[in-house]
C-alpha cells in the first residue's frame, strides 16, 4: 500500500505530460495534384509544445522520486507512503535511517530487480511473506529492516 501512495503522484505527473501530448497534437494533410490524382494524405504527430510539456513533467516527477524515495526516506526513514502506513527504514545494525546515498541504492536495486527478471521483482516484493526479519532481497542486500513507527 505505501508503494501505491508513493508512486501515485508519479503517475499523476506523468499522466498530465501525457495527456498535454495527446491533446496538442498537429494534424497536416498533403493533396497530391500529381498525373494520378490520389486525393489528400493526412498525418497526425507531436507538437512541440506537447513534447516539451511532457519533458517538464518527467523532470517534475523525478524530482518528485529523489525527493521522497531519496531526501525524505533517507532522512526520518519514511517515505510519504510509509508514514501513511507508519513504518519505517533503518540500518539493520544502528537502527537508525539509511541516509540520502543508501535510500537512493536501495531504490535503484529494486529498479534493477525489476528490470532484470520480472520473476525476481515478484519474488523480491514477496520474500518478506516467509522471511523471519520480514526483509525483501534488497533489505537483505544493503542490510536494512522495515520497522514500525
Amino acid at each position: 500500500m505505501a508503494w501505491i501512495i508513493d508512486y501515485l503522484p508519479y503517475l499523476i505527473i506523468i499522466g498530465i505530460g501525457y495527456g498535454a501530448v495527446a491533446a496538442t497534437q498537429e494534424t497536416s494533410c498533403v493533396t497530391d495534384t500529381s498525373e494520378y490524382n490520389l486525393g489528400e494524405f493526412c498525418a497526425t504527430g507531436n507538437s512541440t509544445l506537447g513534447i516539451a510539456a511532457l519533458g517538464l513533467s518527467a523532470v517534475i516527477a523525478l524530482a518528485y522520486l529523489v525527493w521522497n524515495l531519496g531526501y525524505r526516506q533517507g532522512k526520518t526513514g519514511s517515505s510519504i507512503g510509509k508514514s501513511i502506513m507508519k513504518f519505517k527504514v533503518v540500518s539493520e545494525s544502528t537502527g537508525e535511517p539509511i541516509g540520502f546515498g543508501m535510500s537512493v541504492v536501495r531504490e535503484l536495486l529494486y529498479a534493477v530487480f525489476d528490470g532484470v527478471c520480472f520473476v525476481l521483482g515478484i519474488v523480491t516484493y514477496l520474500y518478506p511473506l516467509w522471511d523471519v526479519k520480514r526483509q525483501t532481497l534488497v533489505d537483505k542486500a544493503i542490510k536494512t529492516v522495515c520497522l514500525p513507527r
